[in-house]
């Protein structure tokens, strides 16, 4: 009888390029990385979805800001521009998942750090919940067979309010189920319906432009506008803007999934932005053109879906709403992932309870699908609120830009201070031997204006205005409804840190193991 040894273990196959840079961090490849720059751009510009955006919010900046309104979108655009340069820098250097607390933590230290992926996250929810309810702009408008509770389908009335909350569960129930899917499956959504997304604006902005019915000098006109003055209604007006030109860090927060990403995600996400802002920027000035009337009321009610149906005709109109309908579910799908991916970073360094569990990946899928569940009930847990109440609609969309906003300053300021010290790296190389994204020498007074308007947007937001979060009286909280968010959210923050301090083992485990507080 013979007997035969075990076989020795197989050695583990040679790391690329891309697994290579990403174990310089401490990590491993876990994420499948099957993202080309197409995909990397549609994660980005799904995000910010000029459809869904535009056509939710367009009413409330037209109600507030009058035509004039029109003139904050440049303004807007141009800071982002700004902020998205400074990601674009870091997007080169920490090609990692995460991205926001990623970034923060090495450029400042883990506690700083984890307080901007915190308020990233919770912010990131929110804007899953509020993108989930800009179906409420688009469907009934569609069929009125949508309308599935009462008949008034206003989102600033009871009935429309309660229909929002529940179209916004049931397109949750689905991005939840796609974010559970193979990432290939994920990527295929996401690129199929930024594609029509792009080709549906294209084909509005065009017909909303050759059915004019005034001249561009009407932005120039601040009649109507709730706000008195031109500077108010600029300020309140600009919240349009700032609601539709966030999350271009997406491209970032999906590094791990894209082929050669210090060289892929600096692009896009520059180029997500900058399409995002000429797409969204030609499609507020058309409505204003192409709008039937700017003074019967409707214009400041129900936003271009009025002027599509009203310029246009039913037939078209609501074939073009479809395609809305599309970017509105690529956009909560892609909200979603990128929330999910920062609870997995944070996870994987032992930042949250559970956190074993929720940095688990399907070795099959390359999907974290405990972050998937978590992200998708909270969110829907946030769309209870409509049922309370109307203003919850507003609320809800205004949080989660001051959230975001905020997250975003506690990246640029920690890299202005970074740039000062003359502890940020130089470029390098990325992937493919190429020289790195970088600024140079505009480095420094660019990153300094980013992070001034980045504040500057935040108190701008956040500013507790009653004719515009409490505009029926008598709800303080809605008043006062983002700075009581953003205080319970910081506090649940240091109590959740103290809590951990007073119970963490005193030796440290893989689980505990945080990203590195390197200096830069």
């Amino acid at each position: 009888m013979t007997s035969t040894a075990p076989a020795a273990p197989r050695p583990d196959p040679p790391l690329n390029a891309d697994e290579r840079s990403l174990a310089e961090f401490g990590y491993r490849q876990e994420l499948h990385r099957s993202l080309g720059r197409y995909a990397s751009f549609a994660a980005g510009f799904s995000f910010i979805s000029v459809l869904t955006t535009v056509f939710q919010f367009f009413a409330f900046g037209y109600a507030f800001g009058g035509p004039v309104f029109f003139w904050a979108w440049p303004a807007v655009l141009v800071g982002q521009l700004l902020v998205a340069a400074c990601f674009a820098e870091l997007a080169a250097r920490y090609p990692i998942s995460g991205a926001i607390y990623q970034w923060s933590s090495r450029l400042s230290n883990l506690t700083f750090g984890w307080f901007a992926g915190w308020i990233m996250v919770i912010g990131q929810i929110v804007v899953v919940a509020a993108a989930a309810l800009a179906l409420q702009m688009v469907l009934p408008a569609i069929w009125s067979g949508f309308q599935l509770i009462g008949t008034d389908p206003a989102p600033t009335s009871a009935d429309g309010a309660a229909n929002a909350a529940l179209l916004g569960v049931l397109l949750l129930a689905l991005t939840t189920v796609v974010n559970l899917l193979d990432n290939r499956v994920l990527s295929l959504v996401n690129r199929v319906g930024v594609t029509a997304e792009i080709i549906g604006a294209v084909l509005i902005i065009v017909l909303l432009l050759t059915h004019s019915e005034r001249s561009p000098g009407i932005t120039f006109h601040t009649e109507g506008a709730a706000q008195s003055g031109l500077l108010g209604a600029l300020l309140v007006g600009s919240f349009t803007a700032a609601y539709v030109m966030i999350g271009f860090d997406s491209a970032g927060e999906m590094s791990e999934e894209t082929l050669h990403p210090r060289r892929t995600a600096p692009r896009t996400i520059l180029t997500a932005l900058g399409a995002a802002g000429l797409l969204g920027g030609l499609l507020v000035l058309g409505g204003l053109l192409a709008a039937p009337s700017l003074t019967d009321g409707r214009l400041a009610v129900d936003g271009l879906s009025y002027v599509l149906t009203s310029s246009l005709g039913d037939g078209v109109g609501r074939v073009l709403l479809a395609d809305v309908v599309v970017a509105i579910t690529v956009a909560t799908l892609a909200i979603q992932t990128a929330a999910c991916r920062m609870l997995f970073s944070m996870a994987r360094d032992g930042q949250f309870p559970f956190s074993r569990r929720l940095a688990k990946v399907n070795p099959r899928t390359g999907m974290p699908g405990a972050p998937a569940l978590v992200v998708g009930v909270l969110a829907a847990a946030l769309l209870l609120l409509n049922f309370a109440s109307p203003e919850a609609f507003l609320a809800i969309g205004t949080t989660c830009i001051v959230m975001l906003y905020l997250a975003y300053a506690m990246v640029t300021g920690p890299l202005l201070v970074a740039r000062l010290r003359g502890r940020f790296p130089a470029a390098g190389t990325d992937e493919t031997g190429a020289r790195q994204f970088s600024l140079g020498r505009w480095g420094v007074p660019l990153n300094a204006l980013a992070l001034l308007y980045g504040l500057v947007m935040t108190v701008n937001l956040a500013w507790p205005r009653a004719a515009v979060y409490d505009p029926a009286g008598g709800h303080w909280y809605f008043q006062y409804f983002t700075v009581l968010f953003l205080g319970v959210t910081l506090l649940a923050g240091v109590g959740f840190r103290a809590y951990r301090r007073r119970t963490a083992p005193a030796t440290t485990t893989p689980e505990t193991t945080a990203p590195p507080e390197a200096a830069v």
